[in-house]
């Protein structure tokens, strides 16, 4: 099974690249794998991408290496914030549903999206779904250029959207991967709560710590269901 695992920074997956041996010169890839990894090494051809931060990176990093390359499966990982205080930090969660958010037009204080203006759609959808044992929370989420950090904006956005998680990447890898017809998963894990921007309450080692384990549980556990 051919797997191409995409991250818009290299420190989001850097403990599972690094167990995997991506980080080497390649006449050194794959040497020392982490013992746990090694069968599903072995199993499948398992290749990284980081596309840089923001939907615009990311889907031209995508659409230039998906057109000469080809996947079974596609699975975004990366730390996100959430706007739902039910979803502890650190916490993972499996994104069915991305949404541009603001892709679309103002009138006054409402928001028009692209669908109602007749010019495409902002929504895109997971077309892999993991198991029910893997016990994940599934959450909807938006994609951004700019994350929330006025109380304000984050309530106006709320009138006219229900999501759980933002970040600034999903909802354009699900794109690229419809365009070009690869099955997407999207995995992320939850370093802050959108709201004002606090520093001190962001739990980034502890998100990306959790991310990694969980795309280390997965890579060793799909050997036995592909």
């Amino acid at each position: 099974m051919r797997i191409l695992i995409v991250a818009a920074t290299a420190p989001e997956i850097e403990k599972l690249t690094s167990d995997l041996r991506f980080a080497d010169f390649d006449c050194d890839r794959g040497t020392h794998i982490a013992a746990e990894l090694k069968a599903a090494y072995n199993s499948h051809d398992i290749s990284t991408l980081i596309t840089g931060a923001g939907m615009v990176a990311t889907a031209f990093a995508m659409g230039k290496h998906l057109a000469q390359n080809q996947y079974d499966l596609a699975i975004n990982l990366g730390i996100a914030g959430s706007f739902n205080r039910n979803i502890s930090l650190g916490d993972v969660v499996e994104i069915t549903e991305d949404t541009l958010a603001e892709l679309g037009a103002e009138d006054g204080e409402d928001f028009i999206t692209i669908e109602k203006l007749g010019f495409g759609e902002s929504t895109f959808r997971a077309t892999y779904s993991l198991p029910e044992s893997y016990g994940l929370r599934k959450a909807n989420a938006i994609t951004v250029n700019t994350v929330h950090g006025n109380d304000a904006s984050i309530k106006k956005l709320s009138g006219y959207i229900d999501a759980q998680i933002e970040s600034m990447e999903g909802a354009a890898f699900f794109y690229a991967c419809k365009q070009l017809g690869v099955p997407s998963l999207q995995i992320r894990a939850v370093s802050n709560y959108v709201e004002k921007r606090n520093r001190d309450a962001w739990k980034i080692g502890l998100a990306i710590k959790n991310l990694n384990t969980f795309a280390s549980k997965f890579l060793m556990e799909l050997k036995v269901e592909s």
